[in-house]
């Protein structure tokens, strides 16, 4: 099983993505975490500020973006778009309506399979998030309820992907804005007894067909948690 799983954007050892998959490999780019922003804030984003296509292409890959909700209780058709790609990922957001989108279209389904055929899942935030065991400690920074055009009408999915046997959370002590939430989530996690991996931004979890291991995030200006406005 490979897999590479940051706390935000490639992180800090793109390198070693890159090695495993080849340097121009064809990436899903799976865009569902975002679907509660309007397409056409997006849309303005990726034009006026960044776009994740380019980034991707920057960073050595040949990227296409996938919206899951074309394959809504189409599993079968979804596989064969997904034979395509070397590197299948997950970009961040709502980690529970990228769940979701993943159950509706029966990705979850799909993943273990293509795991075991040489495919490569990675993400980031969101996208990092599903693929632990659980979104229970996810609940203090993501909006379980959250829905866009498309999805039914379902309760949140608590569950992960389960392709690592622990929950990820990330932005931890980070100079991110949602640091302060990781620092809840982890302290929830802590609390219940739930197993977990708290990622700093640059910090990646990488599996190349061996047990995950944590690359840490690389030397960077010393992290200062968030104050409260005044």
């Amino acid at each position: 099983m490979k897999l590479y799983l940051s706390s935000f954007m490639l992180g800090d050892h793109n390198d070693q993505l890159v090695a495993m998959a080849g340097r121009g490999a064809r990436m899903a780019v799976i865009t569902n975490a975002l679907d509660y922003i309007p397409l056409q804030a997006q849309i303005e984003h990726a034009r006026n500020r960044w776009d994740p296509n380019i980034y991707f292409v920057e960073n050595g890959f040949d990227p296409s973006p996938l919206d899951l909700r074309h394959y809504f209780g189409r599993t079968q058709e979804l596989r064969q778009v997904l034979l395509r790609f070397k590197v299948i990922w997950a970009l961040g957001g709502n980690a529970f309506l990228l769940r979701r989108a993943m159950h509706e279209s029966g990705f979850e389904d799909l993943i273990e399979g293509l795991l075991t055929d040489g495919t490569i899942y990675g993400g980031w935030s969101a996208g990092a998030c599903v693929a632990g065991d659980s979104l229970r400690a996810i609940e203090l920074m993501d909006e379980p309820g959250a829905t866009a055009p498309g999805y039914g009408q379902s309760e949140p999915i608590w569950d992960g992907l389960n392709l690592v046997p622990f929950s990820i959370i990330p932005h931890f002590r980070s100079n991110h804005p949602e640091a302060a939430a990781a620092e809840t989530a982890v302290q929830w996690a802590q609390d219940h007894n739930v197993k977990f991996q708290a990622l700093q931004d640059g910090a990646v979890i990488v599996a190349n067909d061996s047990e995950p291991e944590v690359l840490a995030a690389k030397l960077r200006a010393a992290f200062h948690p968030l104050q409260p406005s005044t």
